[in-house]
Formats: structure tokens, sequence, C-alpha cells
């Protein structure tokens, strides 16, 4: 599986702000995100450039790009993403 490193921070994210996790439950949650067993990779930001272009946010862009730059497919559930991509990206439980 491949993300882009501000994966761990979207996590994170969720985790404090929309579940209210507290610090040693996010620390926790910190230590164990890199046995995931995620290949974390940096898109080209030329990609993010051209999917942002296309109405994504530069945080999803990044995950279109790393699917275009690999040839991998795309796998989400964020709607915006598979009408915009259609190509690259299928919706969560049709892939």
């Amino acid at each position: 599986m491949l993300a882009p490193s501000l994966l761990w921070l979207e996590i994170l994210n969720v985790a404090a702000r929309r579940w209210g996790w507290t610090a040693p439950q996010l620390e926790q949650l910190a230590a164990a995100l890199p046995e995931l067993g995620f290949d974390l990779i940096e898109p080209e930001l030329t990609g993010i450039a051209h999917w942002a272009a296309r109405g994504l946010t530069a945080y999803d862009a990044a995950y279109v790009a790393i699917a275009e730059q690999t040839g991998a497919q795309l796998v989400t559930d964020h709607d915006e993403i598979v009408g915009t991509a259609p190509e690259l990206a299928a919706a969560l439980g049709t892939a």
C-alpha cells in the first residue's frame, strides 16, 4: 500500500479533533502508525498541481498524483476524488 507521508498527519488529526483522543492515546497511535505496512512516498509536485487545477485540494491531489506516478489504483471513499479521476480511483467497496 502506498500513501503520501501526510497520511499520518491526517490520521492523527481525525483522532485528535473528531474523536477527541487524549495525548497518551495520540502518542500511542503515533508510535503504531509506522507498523501499518504503508510505503510512504512523496508525490511529484507537478502531479499535485495537475489534479489541484481540476478542483481537488492539494491534499487529495497528493493521493491521486501517487496513483498516477506509480500506476497503482487509488481506493477511496471520497466521491470527489473518484469523480475527478475515475481512471485512477475506485470507490471503496467497488475496487
